[in-house]
């Protein structure tokens, strides 16, 4: 875990070195589509039998106006287990949300839900939710911390009572 905090840690240094090098954020003009490709690594919440979380994304954000977007996203993400307690579980989540952006910068607010497929045989379709907050510069670069709690159907194969991850996210997205 330590590992990855590390890792984590430096990418995001090396982002806001990015972000404050990039011109401010104005988001006058910021009606149409984004396109952005993602990466995110996670803790999982107590009690969880698994040790870290990973994962990559592909989403859509159609830009309605200045303080509003409507958000799609799809991709991976694999929660690794502790040793000894059980299997990974990895699954391909499909979301769809909203980012409100106060017009402090960059910053935006988010929450999205949606469902989570088991890629494991037999593995029955959890519910996905998030909320966090983020910063998104000008230059297309995004930093995102958000907690995503996965609730699994009793009768999958890879069910676990406490699912659940605090995850940083980054990103980069341009307008389509």
């Amino acid at each position: 875990m330590k590992k990855v905090t590390k890792i984590f840690a430096i990418a995001a240094g090396l982002f806001m070195l990015t972000a404050t090098v990039s011109q401010a954020q104005t988001r006058e003009n910021a009606k149409g589509v984004r396109l952005g490709v993602g990466i995110s690594g996670g803790a999982p919440t107590d009690g969880s039998p698994f040790k870290y979380a990973y994962g990559a994304d592909l989403g859509f954000q159609f830009e309605l106006s200045r303080e509003l977007a409507l958000t799609a996203t799809g991709g991976y993400t694999s929660f690794k287990a502790k040793d000894g307690q059980g299997e990974d579980y990895n699954f391909i989540p499909v979301k769809g949300g909203v980012k409100v952006f106060p017009q402090i910068g960059g910053l935006y607010l988010s929450g999205e839900a949606g469902f989570g497929f088991g890629t494991k045989k037999d593995a029955k379709e959890s519910f996905i939710y998030s909320t966090g907050l983020g910063y998104q510069t000008a230059g297309g670069f995004d930093i995102g911390a958000r907690y995503e709690g996965v609730t699994q159907q009793r009768t999958s194969n890879t069910f676990r009572p406490q699912n659940g991850q605090f995850a940083l996210r980054l990103a980069y997205s341009f307008k389509l």
